[in-house]
């Protein structure tokens, strides 16, 4: 079985404050997106790697994966406004033999490489995977600053990337998404508004999303701590 990846690295990184690409940014004397392409190097079965990355970021997006370890062929692809404008560009440079699409956010660069090898397991026998943690916070509807109700979290799972499908309905899933101009955060979204089922494998803590500096730190500290 054919299986491409996706990082997804075209995000600004504006809420960092630090006057550069979040994907470019070093965690450990390393830029974030290197250890989402380490990460990528143990997962069997991909047969090439789509980047998207931001305005004028080519050149330093090539030299990091060139210094990653990789030897898949790798693409890299202008990213767009919205995340999703990303993956459904490099979706087009997806290779039409490939059966199954793993996508992961370079933000997430402590994702465990058994994330991407459990959801594309299950791939195999649905539309789709994602890695997602159950909620563990009590859940409060707000509005206008005060509460409104309370969410029972039972069931409730918070998504993470990476995220796996078959390819021919996750493309179907962004071209209806583009057809009726839905925008959704993750792609499992559009994935189930076609009908698509889709699996859940356990995620992590450690799998953070970096956002802010003090995400940064964090990360740095998890690092230091393995």
């Amino acid at each position: 079985m054919r299986i491409s990846a996706i990082v997804v690295a075209a995000g600004s990184g504006q809420r960092l404050g630090l006057n550069q690409a979040k994907a470019f940014v070093e965690i450990s004397g390393r830029p974030i997106l290197f250890y989402c392409l380490s990460m990528l190097r143990v997962v069997p079965d991909l047969t090439e790697i789509v980047i998207t990355y931001p305005d004028g970021g080519e050149v330093r997006t090539r030299e990091i994966a060139q210094g990653s370890g990789l030897e898949l062929p790798i693409k890299l692809v202008r990213g767009g406004i919205e995340r999703q404008d990303s993956v459904r560009a490099a979706l087009e440079f997806t290779s039409a033999e490939s059966e199954i699409v793993i996508i992961h956010d370079a933000a997430r660069p402590l994702a465990e490489s058994r994330l991407f090898i459990e959801c594309i397991a299950k791939t195999r026998h649905a539309d789709g995977a994602i890695a997602a943690i159950p909620v563990s916070d009590t859940l409060k509807q707000v509005e206008n600053g005060a509460i409104t109700a309370t969410r029972q979290r039972a069931g409730l799972f918070q998504a993470q990337t990476p995220q796996a499908f078959r390819r021919e309905i996750l493309i179907r899933a962004h071209q209806q998404a583009a057809i009726e101009n839905f925008a959704a955060t993750d792609d499992a979204d559009l994935v189930e508004r076609v009908g698509g089922k889709v699996a859940v494998v356990e995620g992590s803590p450690r799998n953070l999303k970096i956002t802010t500096r003090e995400d940064l730190a964090i990360a740095e500290a998890l690092l230091r701590s393995v």
